[in-house]
């Protein structure tokens, strides 16, 4: 147990984990996730502010004047039917936290109970931002056009690591995570029997082929010292053995830390495709969708953050990976810091089996609450 949080808070924020893991929500579904809360959060005496968005919460503790920083705990599940054996696990069939975020809730609860007792003291004040619809990649722009963060001067964030012993810090400056990019292509060529495919234009030898050119962009477009990865995940054309059909499509991801590297891959990408597809005599349509951007940790933010947490707990310098997170678009015209917290070393996430330690909602709520109090304390400096 953390030095901040006696026993009595400890249990109920355990609870709560428990309640909020047994009971999840896919996104811009999370209405009882909502609703619940809003409850604990009125319990406590704490400031609801009304948006324009149907689920997600923002609240506020502080004073009107001085700095103004955002906490940010994402609130959502996926579509995974749990297979552990947790007592709590989930009640709903086919949805699971299985990213986690419930963690993430009941760190910002905590954080938040410990921040009301101390409101007086705050040089500034703390927006919590229980953020809808992460796992869609489209929660944070919604919380954003929302006019949730006007006014914020920082933005801070944690997700639970799988990897590291409960509690263990990762932090890093600069980038940390990947952009995302999802495309598909859809190939169109001339259908006909499979006996005489003379007499049409087959389109899944020119996906074949596609899919072949595609895995080159990277081994052979991009520096090796540089990240990128291609990956296509779905493929389907046709619907029995002795027809060619007329299409086929493909569709899957992009993933990279670098913004010229992600132009590149998209521009090789739109090449290859097209080239191909007229080499084959079908025609092909690409539908690309620009994801996230890459988190992008504020180096003034992350040295005060990385000092805090030093002391209460270990903090490891955090291997940069592709996998995304919206957190980045606040980054995107707010100084942040998103952080790892260890979780215990269970399975990695979106796995049915995944969980985490009890205690990872402890360290979470403690590392919200300390690094609130003195991330105000240096912006207030800055300020004056």
């Amino acid at each position: 147990m953390t030095e901040i949080i006696g026993k009595e808070l400890a249990d109920e924020l355990i609870a709560y984990r428990h309640y909020f893991h047994e009971n999840p929500e896919l996104s811009n579904q999370e209405f009882k996730t909502t609703a619940k809360i809003k409850e604990i959060l009125k319990n406590w005496g704490i400031k609801l502010i009304p948006t324009g968005l149907k689920t997600g919460v923002l609240a506020e503790i502080g004073r009107e004047s001085g700095p103004i920083l955002g906490l940010r705990g994402d609130i959502d599940a996926l579509p995974i039917q749990e297979e552990t054996d947790e007592p709590f696990k989930s009640v709903n069939p086919g949805v699971m936290h299985a990213c986690g975020h419930d963690t993430h809730i009941v760190s910002l609860l905590g954080a938040a109970y410990l921040l009301k007792q101390r409101e007086s003291e705050l040089q500034g004040k703390v927006r919590l931002i229980f953020q809808l619809s992460e796992e869609a990649n489209e929660g944070a722009l919604q919380v954003i056009n929302d006019g949730q963060v006007q006014g914020l001067d920082a933005i801070l964030g944690f997700h639970n690591a799988s990897n590291y012993p409960v509690g263990y810090v990762g932090l890093k400056v600069g980038i940390t995570s990947g952009a995302i990019d999802k495309f598909k292509v859809t190939l169109t060529g001339v259908g006909s029997h499979a006996s005489a495919p003379q007499n049409g234009t087959d389109p899944i030898v020119a996906l074949g082929a596609e899919i072949s050119a595609i895995q080159t962009i990277v081994s052979r477009n991009i520096d090796p010292l540089k990240g990128g990865v291609v990956s296509i995940t779905h493929v389907e054309s046709g619907n029995t053995w002795n027809i060619l059909p007329e299409i086929a499509f493909f569709e899957g991801t992009v993933r990279t830390a670098d913004k010229e590297i992600r132009k590149r891959i998209k521009n090789r990408f739109i090449d290859i495709v097209k080239l191909t597809a007229r080499a084959h005599g079908v025609t092909a349509a690409i539908d690309w969708y620009t994801g996230d951007p890459s988190v992008n940790n504020d180096q003034f933010l992350t040295n005060i953050v990385r000092d805090e947490s030093s002391k209460f707990t270990t903090v490891y310098e955090m291997t940069p990976q592709l996998g995304s997170d919206d957190f980045a678009c606040y980054q995107e015209t707010i100084p942040g810091v998103y952080a790892n917290i260890g979780n215990g070393r269970n399975v990695g996430h979106h796995n049915p089996h995944f969980t985490a330690d009890d205690d990872t909602v402890l360290y979470g709520t403690e590392f919200f609450e300390k690094n609130s109090i003195r991330i105000l304390r240096e912006l207030s400096k800055d300020k004056s």
